[in-house]
């Protein structure tokens, strides 16, 4: 069999022909379209209406290539769930501004920072998630995780208000649950203890309680680790267990600095 043969093979086997630069457009567009009317306080009500018509239209036609017995359907829902997850964007928006001190107005969070996109992108996606569309919410979480660097995926579960400050490399695995009022930085990773595929029907990613703050490049794994109420999680640490509500753990590292005129000359390394 030639390679163009094998190719042919198969595209014959897959059932779904979805246009994936067509689904990340969309979600890109119609978050702009979304936000930059909130930013303008645009008043024209039958011209928002007669957009948001278009959008559901364009969706069911991407929700036929997945779903074709239930893509009016699934779009309705889509959107008849977006006001409610569009007030929770707004409070992890608010959130974030209260709790940077960089940050000069919400407008600012909203249209530049990373962790808001990934956020919006992702409580849209979970939303298909927890309705069992196929591929559709990994592509879009894929597309924000190609943006801005941080990798959620959308079958976790995560409370609000959140906040992700700068959060490239950030890692938060499919059966992650995340309460409220929760702070992560970036590089850290919720992940799981095994990447065994039959362990792929099990809870293999960490639990984060309420008011948890997470500093740069912690790693916490393991589906029955549990990360208390108000516990402080600093930079560097590897956690495998669980930790108490109201814990501070860290990384002690040790530091030398090398005395600047040590007194002797220094090995000559010219050659």
């Amino acid at each position: 069999m030639s390679f163009a043969q094998h190719l042919t093979h198969g595209y014959t086997h897959r059932s779904i022909d979805i246009d994936k630069k067509k689904t990340e457009d969309f979600i890109d567009r119609f978050f702009r379209f979304v936000f930059f009317l909130e930013v303008q306080r645009c008043t024209k009500l039958p011209d928002i209406e007669t957009r948001l018509q278009q959008f559901k239209d364009e969706f069911t036609e991407i929700l036929n290539s997945v779903s074709k017995d239930s893509a009016e359907a699934d779009a309705e829902y889509f959107f008849s769930e977006f006001p409610k997850v569009y007030n929770t964007l707004e409070a992890d928006a608010r959130y974030m501004f209260e709790n940077d001190p960089a940050a000069k107005n919400v407008e600012e969070i909203i249209f530049s920072y990373p962790g808001f996109f990934a956020i919006a992108v992702y409580r849209l996606a979970h939303e298909l998630e927890k309705k069992k569309i196929p591929l559709i919410p990994r592509i879009w979480t894929e597309f924000a995780h190609s943006r801005t660097g941080i990798d959620i995926h959308p079958g976790a579960q995560i409370g609000s208000p959140f906040f992700i400050d700068h959060g490239t490399g950030i890692v938060i695995g499919e059966t992650t649950v995340i309460g409220n009022y929760v702070r992560l930085y970036q590089g850290v990773t919720l992940g799981a203890l095994s990447v065994a595929k039959e362990l792929q029907h099990k809870k293999r990613h960490p639990t984060i309680k309420d008011n948890v703050v997470i500093y740069a490049n912690a790693t916490i794994l393991g589906g029955e680790t549990v990360i208390g109420d108000g516990a402080l999680i600093g930079g560097n640490v590897w956690i495998t267990e669980s930790v108490a509500a109201d814990s501070v753990v860290f990384h002690k590292g040790q530091v030398t600095v090398k005395n600047k005129f040590p007194g002797q000359e220094p090995i000559n390394f010219i050659i």
